[in-house]
């Protein structure tokens, strides 16, 4: 028998990797089901052995290193991000990098990154052994290199990043921006902000049958806002908490064009959010998570942003009765939500001016969720893959939680507000999801709020002003940071522009990522030339003095 090495054998080896891998790439990239990646394979690998690929007729054996090393490589990034998280996110990946990714429960993920590596490996490793034993795979993969490089969105993404220096306009929706009021409220009402971690509206469609149910009910008591989708740099936990409490994407401080790398000291400080202007009334400010406050510099964003009290994993873990009830991330929902009561109830007892105390759930959290106990006791068995049985959870203990306080009498003169922080990344019903128009959660509870749906094209921009006007404050133009209420008749940037416009001004903004990282970033040059009016053309200046009078 030849043996191992021979080259009758060993062309079987790469193909059989390559294909694989393709055929793996294309449906994680596409909507085929799993199954087709064995048929991708099977196909490659009979085209190879017809056209004899590693072993020509007149094989010549030359030692080289392939030119389409590198661009395989940020490929198997981009796929591994895309399978990961669905929609990959460059402002994510940077942000996370200079924020911090100290005690992430990703453990899941690290396994799989180790296990891409090994295939990637693998996979350049069945490209340069293809390259060496067949000329006409070394002839054809420098046209092959070209290729990838063109066609990778990461780098397509980075080189529409990195234009923005030499963009004609890179101050488009920073000229648009409101500074949030400073109007003093009267009768000022407590606040509770409830963020469903991944708890998009889009699963209350019928195709997911119940699993929305008790946030429909709870929407039944107020103010139901449909339409709030999701434009780019605000699809992350911090970025939907950045939006919706400042009024702007989450632009990382460092993006090629400054050398803003090192850790971060502060989040956003150039613009006043939620925690600033609640403070200036007199508002005592609470943060409570399941989550480290470290990681992604949740910490850094509510201590900076004049919130009295930010408890994480690791100021709170110590509280449990049970040490061992804890999943990666941090603390199970129901056990979050007890301590979010007893925080309310102190709050209440103390009888200092109004309060405002905002939470994040994990229940939710891609790629399977993590149910408490208590819904297990009322759902039955998880499967460990079902993310429909966690958004169900998630929806009921939230419900349950707002129904215990009302009962206790706590949530007089309060606004409610139930949001999910971001859309759901990649889970079970991916496929499903992604072929709807998806939404963000978004149901506000008070006094003042009568029953109602909205439904408005908008962004969670739009929800810092919403909050804003269902809190009692007066509006300049009824808008803030670069939302308008969706409690009024003004009309939203996406009403006006369009989602992509905004994505696409998005990647050549300059001035706005400057605003919100004054101090951290490099300074502004002209300070006055930064605010000076810049017409593109004719429509966009209409526009303009529509949202900028």
């Amino acid at each position: 028998m030849a043996p191992l090495t021979s080259l009758k054998l060993t062309p079987w080896l790469p193909l059989f990797v390559i294909g694989l891998s393709l055929g793996y790439a294309v449906t994680v990239l596409t909507r085929l089901p799993w199954w087709t990646l064995f048929l991708i394979a099977a196909v490659w690998i009979v085209l190879g052995r017809q056209l004899r690929w590693g072993n020509p007729a007149n094989a010549r054996y030359r030692k080289m290193w392939p030119w389409s090393l590198v661009p395989l490589s940020i490929w198997g990034i981009y796929v591994y991000l895309a399978d990961s998280f669905g929609i990959v996110d460059l402002g994510a990946v940077f942000f996370h990098l200079q924020a911090g990714m100290a005690n992430h429960g990703g453990t899941g993920k690290m396994f799989v990154a180790v296990l891409y590596t090994v295939v990637m490996i693998g996979v350049l490793a069945s490209v340069t052994w293809l390259s060496r034993h067949d000329q006409r795979w070394r002839l054809a993969e420098r046209f092959f290199a070209l290729v990838l490089l063109a066609s990778n969105p990461l780098l397509f993404g980075l080189g529409q990043r990195s234009a923005a220096i030499v963009t004609d306009d890179g101050a488009w929706l920073d000229r648009r921006y409101m500074p949030p009021p400073t109007s003093e409220l009267r009768d000022a009402p407590n606040l509770l902000l409830m963020y469903l971690e991944s708890i998009e509206r889009t699963y209350a469609h019928e195709i997911f049958a119940d699993a929305y149910e008790d946030l429909n009910i709870l929407g039944e008591q107020g103010v139901v806002f449909e339409g709030v989708r999701q434009m780019d740099n605000t699809g992350w936990t911090m970025a939907g908490m950045i939006a919706s409490q400042c009024g702007v994407p989450l632009m990382p401080a460092g993006l090629l064009h400054d050398s803003q790398f090192e850790p971060l000291s502060a989040v956003v400080p150039g613009v006043d959010c939620l925690g600033d202007i609640l403070a200036a009334q007199g508002y005592r400010l609470s943060y409570l998570g399941g989550a480290s406050t470290q990681f992604a510099g949740k910490g850094l964003f509510y201590r900076g942003h004049q919130f009295n009290t930010v408890k994480g994993r690791e100021d709170l873990e110590p509280l449990l009765d049970d040490p061992e009830y804890v999943n990666s991330w941090g603390l199970y929902d129901d056990t979050l939500y007890d301590i979010t009561a007893e925080e309310i109830r102190r709050l209440n007892r103390e009888d200092d001016g109004p309060w405002g105390v905002v939470n994040l759930s994990l229940a939710g959290h891609a790629p399977y969720g993590f149910p408490a106990q208590t819904c297990l006791d009322r759902q039955g068995e998880f499967d460990g893959q079902d993310i429909l049985y966690s958004v169900e959870c998630s929806a009921w203990l939230a419900r349950d939680l707002i129904e215990r306080l009302e009962n206790e009498g706590l949530l007089d003169n309060t606004l409610v507000v139930v949001l999910s922080d971001h859309l759901t990344m990649r889970v079970s019903v991916w496929d499903q999801l992604t072929a709807l128009d998806r939404d963000n959660t978004l149901i506000m509870l008070g006094d003042g709020l009568t029953q109602q749906l909205i439904r408005r094209d908008a962004t969670m921009l739009d929800v810092f002003p919403t909050l804003l006007d269902a809190l009692g404050f007066d509006l300049e133009d009824n808008r803030a940071g670069l939302g308008a209420s969706l409690l009024s008749d003004k009309p939203t940037l996406v009403e006006v522009h369009g989602i992509n416009v905004l994505n696409e001004r998005l990647r050549e903004e300059i001035g706005l990522q400057h605003r919100l990282w004054d101090g951290i970033a490099p300074q502004r040059v002209d300070e006055e030339a930064s605010h000076e009016q810049v017409y593109e053309t004719p429509a966009d200046q209409a526009d303009e003095v529509e949202l900028m009078r």
